[in-house]
């Protein structure tokens, strides 16, 4: 399986970026596909999935509101739509196959798979 993020880049606090993920078919033959994002010196932590099986979403609570996860299965591309950035999202951002992915006490609870070259993004005035 094949995982390609893109679409990082600078913006200011409070700006919008849209990620797009390019998957290879099979990605979506997965139980969930979705963002995890680390930051220099802190851990991976799970963003935001969607399970392929009913097309429910998950976030974690930071981003709740603020970020929304898509999918277009025939194109085999993945979104991330993120506004109102903070300085605090400030990370690479990974688009990932699944093998489960749910929310437990506001964090993503997931299992990876596959996951390819990550986007940088960068908050800062």
């Amino acid at each position: 399986v094949q995982l390609q993020a893109s679409g990082g880049g600078l913006v200011q606090p409070g700006g919008s970026l849209r990620l797009s993920c390019a998957a290879s078919e099979f990605a979506f033959r997965y139980a969930a596909i979705g963002w995890f994002r680390q930051a220099p010196e802190k851990e991976r932590e799970g963003v935001s999935c969607i399970n392929t099986s009913d097309g429910r979403t998950h976030y974690r609570d930071s981003v709740k509101g603020r970020f929304t996860i898509s999918s277009d299965s025939a194109k085999n591309t993945l979104y991330l739509q993120m506004n109102n950035l903070k300085p605090e999202d400030t990370a690479v951002y990974h688009c990932a196959t699944m093998i489960r992915c749910s929310t437990v006490d506001g964090r993503l609870s997931y299992g990876t798979d596959n996951w390819g070259v990550g986007t940088l993004v960068t908050v800062s005035s």
